[in-house]
């Protein structure tokens, strides 16, 4: 295991230090995006258990009350009278689709494929959130590895300027050398003021992905370690076979398209006539408040009025104005559309791993020559440090050498990081976990 440590911290001079896992995993626990998908998901349960019950009976119970005032039919005599009177009425009643085109079976197929969708969207809404919040991390990281090396810079700039001042005053240095170290000193000065800013820059990168709270300190965990560098041979097209069928970007265009293609479906059976069987039951209670002879109790009318019914009724709309015409050839197109999408998102995805496996390769190749080049430029750097001093070397030399070095020293890091976000996006694809 090989540990390379930015900078030194204490465990007492900060509460907690975040591990790239760390912000990952707060991100995603506090997404406003991930609730939202998290809802739609709850949305599309209610829909598919919504689509069961469309298969069983629908039941209605009704009851009304009705004074009648002037001219009304007597039930008794089935003439028209001219009186008050009061009717009440109880009805039951049941109806079920027998056919609808095969729409009932489908609306829960398209039901199912929904909840699927929702379900990996969750998922892919936090993939790619740790994914962006990972990126950010390792910016952060890297531009406190350049406020460091700048610093350190800086600061050695600093003391060279001293010491050039003072063999200035013993004649062993002249002007033109103090100006040209002052220039660098000043130059690194600035080089330092640019990285903060852009620390700070990507620092509120990573607290807009975490959806961390304003004005808190966020540090984070600069230490790189890594297992050596793998330059095993692997098989994108393997890696792509099981990402098509595992990834959630895959798994949703392939939502997608049997959601589409269950609409079609559902469309189509409203071309097809309607089937349906209803039964019922109905009775009432009247009294004419006119008449002499006081009316039949309640209990009797309720049990002589009673009646029930069944029927069985067939629809087919013959002309709505191409409405379902039109609806099924737009299905129809969504379904191309969703196979298209589905194209383009496996390709995409296959560029993605291609990419992801020759980067990986790539920067650990790189951070290996760029250990090399370190190594040697700090030597270099130290042997124009050492002539300069001796009066061998211009302070254009020193400059030079030590601009290359910290050029080094911020590519390397580079690379490093590179390197291990490379690792993890191709373990994600090869089914691993992002968050750790």
């Amino acid at each position: 295991m090989i540990i390379w440590t930015l900078t030194a911290m204490t465990a007492g001079a900060q509460e907690k230090l975040w591990t790239m896992d760390d912000c990952m995993r707060y991100a995603v626990e506090h997404s406003p995006a991930v609730r939202r998908q998290a809802y739609t998901y709850d949305t599309y349960k209610a829909e598919q258990t919504s689509s069961v019950a469309s298969f069983l009976p629908s039941i209605e119970v009704g009851a009304a009350a009705r004074y009648s005032f002037g001219r009304a039919v007597d039930p008794e005599t089935n003439t028209y009278v001219n009186t008050t009177t009061f009717n009440n009425y109880y009805e039951g009643y049941a109806s079920m689709p027998v056919f609808r085109g095969g729409q009932l079976v489908n609306q829960w197929r398209l039901a199912k494929a929904n909840r699927q969708m929702g379900m990996n969207d969750v998922l892919k809404e936090k993939d790619d959130l740790a994914l962006n919040t990972m990126e950010a991390f390792v910016n952060v990281v890297y531009y406190q590895g350049s406020v460091r090396f700048a610093a350190e810079k800086l600061e050695e700039s600093s003391r060279m300027l001293y010491k050039t001042r003072r063999q200035e005053e013993l004649g062993l240095k002249g002007k033109a050398d103090v100006a040209q170290i002052e220039a660098q000193a000043a130059a690194d000065d600035y080089v330092l003021t640019h990285q903060q800013n852009l620390c700070n820059t990507a620092m509120l990168k990573l607290k807009e992905y975490m959806n961390f709270p304003y004005g808190t300190e966020l540090e984070v965990d600069t230490i790189i370690a890594t297992a050596g560098y793998l330059h095993a041979d692997e098989s994108v097209s393997d890696i792509f076979d099981y990402a098509a069928n595992s990834n959630p970007a895959a798994l949703q265009a392939a939502f997608k398209l049997k959601a589409a293609q269950m609409q079609h479906l559902v469309q189509k059976g409203k071309l097809f006539p309607s089937v349906t069987f209803s039964a019922g039951i109905n009775t009432g209670y009247f009294e004419n408040l006119k008449a002499d002879a006081a009316p039949a109790s309640f209990g009797s009318q309720f049990r002589n009025n009673r009646g029930e019914y069944l029927s069985l009724s067939v629809t087919y709309p013959l002309f709505d104005g191409l409405t379902r015409v039109t609806d099924v050839r737009r299905a129809r197109n969504n379904v191309r559309i969703a196979i298209e999408q589905q194209s383009e998102t496996l390709r995409q995805l296959q560029t993605a791993i291609e990419q992801s496996v020759a980067d990986r390769e790539g920067y650990a190749k790189e951070s290996v020559q760029m250990e090399k080049k370190l190594a040697a430029d700090l030597m270099a750097y130290q042997v124009t440090l050492r002539k300069f001093e001796e009066g061998l070397m211009s302070p254009l030399d020193l400059q030079t050498s030590a601009n290359i070095l910290l050029e080094s020293k911020a590519n390397l890091l580079q690379r490093k990081l590179m390197y291990l976000l490379k690792c993890r996006q191709v373990d994600y694809y090869k089914g691993g976990e992002l968050i750790r």
